[in-house]
């Protein structure tokens, strides 16, 4: 047995995937079980409640390796990275109590390289992994991409929709997109595994961010016109978009942690799918809805 935090959300769903096709049997810790259940029944479904210990370590006995996807993408009203960290201990002391073998941790590349707050709260995440007394494995992927993703998506949907894409500063900074299910792969190898490690999840293609959204933008066939703002502008068109689609469209750590070459590595490729090759595939479908994170996990 093993678990899955999030097993019905995108990365988890991934990785949940991968485990059942291996055979083996999945349970998810999940703060959404009413959340349609895309595997038929397949996976035990048990709460995820951070306030309620004696419940975690329940729905943690007899589970071998645990795959933690839990994070939160903004801080929203009592909802903070802090208390994200401090719930990622309760996590980890539960899963100990219950006897676990292993966590897999997804995280993010770069993570000690900034002191922005979402950067410096995963560092923190993956502190606390390495001072429990489980065996890990910290998976560090960079933007993903793959059906149900939220940045590629969402850029595709705009420049659907608007003839102008502003774009930050020079826009030459590095992205290396990295499929989910090639995270989710990763994820179960490092997973049967038994040293502790750390491992980035990175793409085999690299571009610059303009470059990036001007391969979307042809994609999906459209011919958008780029200008080059100050930070401080793109911040604000996103409070703008946000407040007309109800949702927080992009962080200005976001921003920053993009500028600052944070989801880019120099390493070796750990995934094998292409983001060109993707795009030209699903370029009908991509960015025809929006992809609301408030919808995912706040409504």
């Amino acid at each position: 047995m093993d678990a899955v935090t999030g097993a019905f959300g995108y990365t988890g769903r991934f990785i949940t995937r991968r485990l059942l096709h291996s055979g083996g049997a999945v349970r998810t810790l999940t703060a959404h079980p009413d959340r349609p259940d895309p595997f038929g029944g397949r996976v035990e479904v048990t709460p995820l409640d951070f306030d309620d210990r004696s419940a975690l370590v329940t729905s943690l006995r007899g589970v071998d390796v645990l795959y933690n996807t839990y994070w939160v993408r903004f801080e929203r009203g009592a909802v903070t990275f802090d208390r994200a960290v401090h719930n990622t201990g309760c996590l980890l002391e539960a899963a100990s109590e219950a006897g676990a073998r292993r966590i897999v941790h997804i995280s993010i590349t770069n993570p000690t390289s900034s002191a922005l707050s979402y950067f410096r709260g995963k560092a923190l995440a993956e502190q606390a992994v390495r001072e429990s007394p489980l065996s890990h494995a910290i998976v560090r992927p960079t933007v993903l991409f793959g059906g149900g993703d939220v940045l590629i998506n969402n850029i595709a949907w705009l420049v659907r929709r608007v003839p102008v894409f502003a774009v930050a500063g020079s826009g030459s900074y590095p992205i290396r997109p990295v499929h989910v299910d090639d995270v989710a792969a990763l994820a179960v190898d490092t997973g049967h595994r038994e040293e502790d490690l750390v491992v980035d999840a990175v793409g085999p293609e690299t571009y610059t961010f303009e470059e990036l959204v001007r391969l979307i933008a042809r994609s999906v066939g459209r011919r958008s016109r780029f200008v080059h703002v100050r930070p401080g502008v793109v911040v604000a068109l996103a409070r703008l978009l946000g407040a007309l689609v109800r949702d927080v469209v992009l962080t200005e750590a976001e921003l920053r942690g993009l500028m600052d070459g944070l989801v880019a590595t120099d390493g070796p490729s750990t995934g094998t799918r292409r983001v060109s090759e993707w795009l030209a595939q699903h370029a009908d479908e991509l960015g025809r809805t929006y992809a609301s994170e408030l919808s995912r996990h706040y409504r």
